[in-house]
């Protein structure tokens, strides 16, 4: 059994109040508004001296004014008359609350693992460790420091992309659909490029391919039905105004029962022959051969090269386990097309990108320890009795924190990989779920609740509604004192 330290409060300066399951609010008599002090009593108080030196005067004026109004309004009718401690309190939270940013660390107990929402994977420490260097000096991202000239920013990712894919070159921009648009610009403007009508895929947010294909500037030209395409479609599409032709990865769909494709070496095969580009878009991109850790397969760029692709795209900050990025690698003539297209000075990636992906692809170098040092591979490959531990571990102490209104329970549960990636395999996992003590009339209500109350955390965290329970899927759950350290926020 492990000893944690988060059997209180943190002791800290900025510690938010508990976290109450109702807000209730009643009018606060006349009486107690004559005892309220002005802002410049409290803006002389010590605790707002020391608010005056962390964020300014004005803020902790406007905050302490904002407090005051508040307390005219609705404030607890039991309060009596408020404290000056008691306001400042108060004024401190609002400062905080005002002065967090906006993006924050959540934690993610949602069972999918590389979750759009909550920004796909997570960055290895080199990572990190490459971003904070870039920060915080010059770099020579566009100088050759050999030859003392201006320099290319592809260069510092290039050699290391064709090394780990066999493609003769390469160049990165801000996300896949980045890369397939720009692919499809240079290669395929004012003409058609055939597709697959079953590869019309929708990835996040409504983004269809279709219509990446319209703002690209060329023509969508479907061929076979939506579950089965032959050799043969493609031929009768290929002609004069061919530009390209293109076979997408569905990496976040299958269609099974009566289908029928075309490998990539007969299309490569075919298009060769007409003289026409070959561009795959595998979506989620994987560089290693996942079967090696116990996942199911995954097409890699290297294999989608060797069938004859000219052009491969695929996304940085899924199962790669980098930064956000679209990845082109391929033929170097073809790639050279592509960077001399307009648009790719419009959708080029910056240093602090280069400089964590350069950091994450470099640890495939050494594809022994890579399961233990990339964080999506050590979380996709977590041992489900280790999750299962963890779960044994932590349910008492939620139960102390929600034993009151919420049964806990130690359950067996699924993870998925998300972000497109092999959408009909699931991961055994274990979770824990909590269920409200309440009548089933009103458990949907009283489950919305945990879930709020769970976000409202200082580390919101995130988990699942299931079947009638709040469920937390710990198989992303790494650090469990920070965890526990802030269950006592639930506690009223």
């Amino acid at each position: 059994m492990c000893g944690y330290p988060g059997d209180g409060p943190p002791d800290s300066d900025r510690t938010p109040p508990a976290i109450s399951w109702d807000d209730p609010g009643v009018t606060r008599s006349p009486e107690s508004l004559r005892s309220l002090p002005s802002v410049d009593r409290l803006l002389r108080a010590e605790v707002a001296q020391s608010l005056i030196a962390r964020h300014g005067r004005t803020v902790v004026k406007n905050a302490i004014r904002e407090t005051l109004a508040e307390m005219r309004t609705c404030t607890p009718a039991d309060s009596g008359s408020a404290t000056d401690a008691s306001l400042l309190e108060q004024v401190h939270v609002r400062i905080e609350k005002a002065t967090r940013p906006s993006l924050r660390p959540v934690c993610n107990l949602t069972g999918t693992v590389l979750h759009t929402n909550l920004g796909r994977a997570t960055l290895p420490r080199e990572a990190i460790d490459a971003v904070a260097r870039a920060a915080q000096q010059p770099t020579n991202l566009e100088f050759d420091i050999d030859r003392g000239v201006r320099g290319d920013r592809d260069s510092h990712l290039e050699a290391l992309l064709c090394r780990l894919t066999g493609a003769e070159a390469a160049t990165v921009v801000n996300n896949n659909a980045a890369a397939v648009l720009l692919v499809l610009n240079a290669l395929a403007l004012k003409k058609e490029v055939p597709v697959s009508r079953g590869e019309l895929i929708e990835i996040g947010g409504s983004f269809r391919l279709p219509d990446i294909m319209a703002r690209a500037g060329c023509r969508l030209r479907e061929v076979g039905t939506t579950n089965r395409v032959h050799l043969h479609d493609y031929a009768d599409a290929i002609g004069p105004r061919t530009g390209a032709v293109m076979k997408v990865h569905t990496s976040n769909y299958e269609v099974v029962g009566f289908t029928s494709g075309v490998i990539e070496g007969e299309i490569g095969s075919l298009c060769h022959e007409r003289g026409v580009p070959f561009v795959v878009d595998l979506g989620s991109g994987t560089l290693v051969d996942l079967r090696r850790f116990g996942l199911p397969h995954e097409p890699t760029p290297a294999e989608s090269l060797v069938s004859g692709a000219d052009v491969v795209t695929f996304s940085g900050d899924k199962l790669l386990g980098g930064p956000q990025a679209g990845i082109i690698v391929g033929r170097a003539d073809v790639i050279a097309r592509i960077r001399r297209n307009p648009l790719k000075r419009a959708l080029r990636v910056d240093k602090l990108t280069i400089a964590a992906l350069t950091a994450v692809l470099d640890l495939y170098r050494d594809p022994d320890r890579l399961a233990e040092r990339l964080p999506v591979l050590r979380i996709l490959t977590r041992p489900i009795a280790e999750i299962r531990g963890a779960a044994h571990r932590l349910r008492p102490l939620l139960s102390d924190a929600v034993g009151e209104v919420a049964e806990v329970r130690v359950v067996d549960c699924h993870s998925q990989v998300g972000s497109g990636a092999l959408p009909t395999q699931h991961l055994a996992s274990s979770g824990l779920a909590i269920s409200p003590r309440t009548s089933l009339r009103g458990r949907g209500a009283a489950v919305e609740r945990i879930a709020a109350r769970f976000r409202a955390l200082p580390m919101p965290i995130i988990g699942r509604i299931q079947e009638g329970a709040f469920v937390l899927d710990l198989r992303c759950l790494e650090d469990e004192s920070s965890f526990v350290n802030q269950l006592w926020a639930l506690k009223n």
